[in-house]
């Protein structure tokens, strides 16, 4: 342990009594399988220890970063210089807490459930509206943030509420009507945390779910690559048009950077073919992109978010 982690020690030494990984590979957390070390990474249990370490380190000075599951994550070679908070299964429940005037069942669920845990949890309860989450990895606040969807839905639209971690370390449960949202994003409150989300799902027959849940699995099994790491749909759709047909257009696919290479499979996947390194990726996107621009003049913009030493760096 170099003196440099000597103030975050300190810090974890007073509000956290949990295993702390130090100088953890942060591609181990991420589906990209890239990325340097994180100098400090902990899995809080709740949204109290989650409040409790950022206001410490926002009191500090030292940057912290909260992340879910990792697929829409490209971090830098670099690493990052402070302390990142997984929520993953520690921070999973899920709990029915009403109906609504429809008939719609309301489930509060914690940010870091998984989408696959949480779509099985709502079939075998005979609860429809999330079958077109069926193949998304990652987490519910991650869904949440990047206002995940597929299949002409999207996240928001089964949204009741959100529970947020805000700024000022207040803890605020806010309607849907009060966020607001737009193609592969929350836009909400500047430095908001997404802690959990409310659902209001109907009921449907166990059965009708499975069945729609293998057919949209089989479609996105025979577009997309498997076997490959990959951080799903790198760039976000232009309005009126798709990344993947731009990039396919332009002759791109097959395209490769070190390790980094444009799926033959989907053109909009940039896939890790073994042992690329972010920068591969970084290059591979900046390729993509000037090359598109220069074809079809269309600029695409990462849906992935780009953290480098000193926090996010695209897609905040």
């Amino acid at each position: 342990m170099v003196s440099g982690d000597q103030p975050l020690r300190h810090l974890l030494g007073g509000c956290w009594n949990g295993p702390v990984a130090w100088d953890e590979p942060l591609a181990k957390w991420s589906t990209l399988r890239v990325g340097g070390p994180a100098r400090a990474l902990v899995k809080p249990n709740g949204i109290e220890t989650v409040r409790r370490l950022v206001m410490a380190c926002q009191a500090a000075g030292i940057p912290w970063l909260v992340i879910g599951g990792g697929s829409n994550l490209l971090v830098e070679d670099a690493g990052f210089p402070g302390l990142v908070l997984v929520l993953g299964r520690e921070f999973s429940a899920i709990s029915e807490c009403g109906i609504d005037q429809e008939g719609r069942r309301l489930v509060e669920v914690e940010a870091g459930c998984s989408l696959a845990r949480f779509l099985g949890w709502c079939q075998r309860r005979g609860l429809g509206g999330l079958e077109f989450v069926v193949g998304i990895p990652g987490s519910v606040g991650g869904a949440v943030v990047m206002n995940a969807g597929a299949w002409g839905r999207e996240i928001k639209e089964v949204l009741a509420g959100l529970r947020l971690l805000l700024p000022g370390g207040e803890i605020e449960q806010r309607p849907k009507r009060e966020q607001e949202f737009s193609y592969r994003r929350w836009n909400g409150p500047a430095g908001a945390l997404v802690m959990g989300a409310t659902f209001c799902l109907p009921p449907a027959e166990p059965a009708g779910i499975r069945v729609a849940c293998r057919v949209h699995l089989q479609a996105r099994r025979s577009k997309q690559p498997r076997g490959v790491a990959s951080a799903g749909s790198f760039f976000k759709n232009p309005s009126g048009d798709y990344a993947g047909r731009l990039i396919e257009a332009a002759g791109l696919k097959g395209l490769t950077v070190g390790g980094a290479r444009v799926s033959e499979v989907h053109a909009n996947f940039l896939v890790n073919s073994g042992g690329a390194k972010a920068a591969d990726f970084l290059a591979l996107m900046q390729l993509v992109q000037d090359r598109v621009k220069a074809r079809f003049g269309v600029w695409l913009e990462p849906e992935v978010r780009i953290v480098g030493h000193s926090g996010w760096l695209m897609g905040e």
